[in-house]
């Protein structure tokens, strides 16, 4: 039996006796065997060193540092082999320690455990005294945490806002890899174009390369039998500020990774100038990026940002209602849109909203309305629907509910155009591409490239009076956008 797959039937007894609720205080999800050795093969290890350093921090039960250990040793690396690893988690590092032993004798390695906090116990901004290690291998914790907890305040470099520990494991990461070495990582993918990992993105750049990412097209398949509600990649990092002329981006669907399918995509492709990091996985994809690449407007340039919903309504129940009066005016939810129009009201609980607040209340003008959420299966990510103020004259203001974000017009053809854009399959894969998430951002999609504002408005008079389908807004889009 491999020492993975031994570590790794440990590790679900000790899963079977820890409650979730634990483990998830701690952010921890134990990689599977078959991941952990997947991860291994990614290295790039000069097979002619004398010594290798190798730092797992989260170590958790010790699978991906047996992976790594193993496939070193079994794929002929003779030098001496010295692994550090990290783990404050209590209840597992009996079962570590047992694992290291066993990995120490079987493959003729040195270790050494260290049962403090990876993130506090070194100092970030100084580097006279940081261990420096030729390959970092790691699951952290996937954990948000206060944005004043001790392990943001020790990094606030690459920090805004609530930070989650992953990334603050791979920054402290960064600060501990030599020169040319790589770090291989299984997290989630949010880093890769989220708003509050722009400072952490721009540290990354500034001291390494993308050299291979590997995408799951199904987030139960990473951690057996745990529910991640983030959509999980492996990445591997190389220090070195000199970009490949490629990134390899590799993806499965399957546990055992046997129908991995590799595409190499241009390195200027998957990071861009915004320091975005596009996971792409065929041409069709990168031609996506390349048309939108044109344009140099965003709806921000364009003075026409996308906006959240204003109301949260479980906070605000008091100023609901479920039958109109003098004093209420229409509240708008993701249900209201339908087919590609924002249809009001149609006997949903509280769609009136009674209120003189103005901070409850909007102008009551033209409008896209865009769906926050959807369903991870659904075909579509951005699903959006026209609301015209001519649809409800009787009203000065109208509302909208923090599930929905909009886009302001100010006249109906810019409405339409917007719609152009963002029921085509062009923008749809573009954002699919620039996001994993179910959730529509209003800060990405105010970045997006977009046209400038006539071509929008001239894209939209072509749409009006015509079906409000995918069909026609790709004849419409793909006149304008070559």
């Amino acid at each position: 039996m491999k020492l993975t797959t031994e570590f790794y039937k440990r590790t679900e007894s000790f899963i079977a006796e820890m409650p979730k609720e634990q483990r998830k205080e701690y952010g921890q999800f134990f990689t599977v065997p078959s991941t952990a050795d997947f991860m291994a093969s990614l290295a790039s290890i000069d097979f002619n060193k004398q010594k290798l350093s190798i730092l797992d921090a989260g170590s958790g039960s010790g699978v991906l540092s047996a992976a790594i250990v193993a496939h070193l040793r079994e794929n002929g690396f003779a030098g001496e082999i010295e692994l550090t690893c990290y783990e404050t988690d209590s209840n597992v590092l009996t079962l570590l320690q047992t694992n290291l032993k066993l990995l120490e004798k079987s493959y003729n390695i040195t270790y050494s455990l260290r049962t403090d906090n990876y993130i506090l116990s070194q100092t970030f901004r100084d580097s006279s005294t940081t261990e420096l290690y030729d390959l970092i291998i790691g699951n952290p914790p996937y954990k948000k945490i206060a944005k004043n907890a001790k392990e943001a305040l020790a990094i606030p470099e690459v920090c805004y806002g609530a930070p989650n520990l992953y990334f603050l494991f791979w920054a402290m990461a960064i600060h501990n890899l030599k020169t040319g070495g790589e770090i291989i990582y299984i997290i989630p993918r949010s880093w890769t174009s989220g708003a509050y990992f722009a400072k952490f993105r721009e540290y990354l750049f500034s001291n390494c390369v993308i050299t291979h990412l590997h995408l799951f097209s199904s987030r139960d398949k990473v951690f057996d039998g745990e529910s991640v509600l983030q959509e999980t990649i492996i990445v591997k990092v190389k220090k070195n500020t000199k970009h490949p002329n490629v990134v390899r981006i590799t993806s499965s669907s399957t546990s055992d990774f046997s129908d991995i399918s590799t595409f190499e995509a241009p390195y200027n492709i998957v990071v861009s100038s915004q320091q975005y990091v596009y996971l792409v996985t065929n041409e069709k994809e990168v031609d996506t990026l390349n048309k939108l690449s044109h344009f140099n407007s965003t709806l921000q340039s364009i003075n026409l940002p996308m906006k959240t919903g204003i109301i949260v309504d479980f906070r605000n129940r008091e100023v609901l209602r479920n039958v109109p009066s003098d004093r209420t005016y229409p509240l708008f939810y993701s249900q209201h849109i339908k087919d590609g129009r924002v249809k009001w009201p149609i006997g949903k609980e509280n769609e009136y909203i009674c209120t003189d607040r103005a901070g409850f209340l909007q102008e009551n003008t033209n409008y896209l309305f865009v769906k926050r959420f959807t369903a991870k299966e659904e075909k579509r990510r951005l699903q959006c629907g026209i609301y015209l103020h001519t649809d409800l004259l009787g009203y000065s203001h109208i509302s909208t509910q923090n599930k929905v974000n909009f886009i302001k017009c100010t006249i109906p053809e810019l409405a339409y155009g917007l719609y152009v854009l963002m029921n085509s399959t062009l923008y749809d894969t573009y954002y699919r591409i620039l996001n994993g998430s179910t959730q529509v951002n209003s800060t990405e999609i105010n970045k997006m490239p977009v046209p400038d504002i006539d071509c929008i408005a001239a894209m939209g008079r072509e749409l009006m009076g015509k079906e409000l389908t995918v069909l026609n807004c790709n004849i419409i889009i793909e006149q304008w956008i070559k």
